[in-house]
């Protein structure tokens, strides 16, 4: 009896590998890994905002408008429950990525407002933060990136016959995807420019007038 049970367990084995049951599992562990690593430099950035919304204030507290719509943006992004099941669910995922396409505008306005305060990009405390986000919107891109590859992959796996049959045994369902929506400005960090503000031109004097004959 131990020997038909052995060779059963085997023969289940076998077949399952051969219905892509293996893939699945592995495509499934790689998306679940690419999505961490979205939320990780998400949350990156969202930390990063309280800081430059404060150093921007010391010089420009006038520009109320444009520093309130980066903080909302991130209260919202931060009332959403990015849990790893997200990802199960398309309206949850839409609602997600809308979020922090949100903030991404928010943060694009800020950083084109404070070209107008020579003082402010020549502060050092915010150069450096215009460098950590700069380097985080880059990680960003990156991370969605190989998050869109591995959740095409893994739902290709488990549209494809005989994995198919597979995953509908075992309850595995297709992953929600970014949106390629424009995804061009999406992907696009903010433009962070270090280039000191060029100096301006001495006032032209006015001609001496001509003596009277």
């Amino acid at each position: 009896m131990g020997k038909f049970a052995f060779a059963l367990v085997a023969a289940a084995g076998l077949l399952l590998s051969g219905c892509g049951y293996n893939k699945i599992q592995s495509t499934d562990e790689q998306t679940k890994a690419a999505w961490s690593e979205v939320l990780n430099q998400y949350q990156r950035r969202a930390d990063l905002i309280p800081n430059l919304v404060k150093t921007v204030q010391g010089y420009a507290a006038q520009e109320q408008t444009v520093l309130l719509g980066v903080t909302e943006a991130r209260a919202k992004v931060g009332s959403i429950q990015a849990t790893p099941e997200l990802v199960n669910d398309a309206a949850a995922m839409a609602k997600f990525q809308a979020a922090q396409s949100q903030l991404t505008s928010a943060l694009s306005r800020l950083l084109v407002v404070t070209e107008n305060y020579p003082q402010l990009k020549s502060d050092q405390n915010f150069r450096d933060l215009q460098a950590q986000l700069e380097g985080t919107e880059n990680r960003i891109t990156v991370a969605r990136n190989r998050y869109i590859q591995s959740v095409q992959t893994y739902n290709l796996a488990i549209r494809s016959f005989p994995s198919n049959l597979t995953a509908m045994m075992f309850g595995y369902k297709t992953k929600a995807n970014f949106s390629v929506e424009n995804e061009a400005a999406i992907s696009k960090p903010p433009s962070v420019d270090f280039a000191p503000p060029p100096a301006q031109a001495p006032a032209t004097q006015p001609a001496p007038a001509a003596p009277a004959h």
